[in-house]
C-alpha cells in the first residue's frame, strides 16, 4: 500500500520522541526542553493518525486515546514550565 513507509517512519519518530520525553523532563528536570519534545510528539502522533487513516482506519482510531493522553501531559508540562519561570 502506498504511504506505508512514510507512516512507519513517522510512527518510529513519535516512538523516539516518546522515549526521550521522560528522561528529559524528569531526569534532566528540564520542563522547557520537555515541552519542546512533547509538542513535537503531539504533532508526530497527529501526523501518524492522518497517515494511518489512509491505510487502516481502526489503527488510526486506536491512536486517539494516546493523542488525548499526550495532550494532557503537554498541558501539565507547559504549566509546570510557566509556573517555574
Amino acid at each position: 500500500h502506498p504511504g506505508v513507509r512514510a507512516a512507519l517512519a513517522v510512527f518510529s519518530a513519535q516512538l523516539l520522541l516518546n522515549a526521550l520525553w521522560s528522561p528529559v523532563f524528569f531526569g534532566l528536570r528540564a520542563p522547557l526542553a520537555g515541552a519542546v519534545i512533547i509538542v513535537l510528539l503531539w504533532l508526530a502522533i497527529a501526523l501518524t493518525i492522518v497517515l494511518f487513516w489512509k491505510i487502516s482506519r481502526p489503527a488510526a482510531l486506536l491512536l486517539l486515546p494516546y493523542l488525548l493522553w499526550v495532550s494532557l501531559a503537554a498541558a501539565l508540562n507547559i504549566s509546570i514550565h510557566l509556573l517555574n519561570r
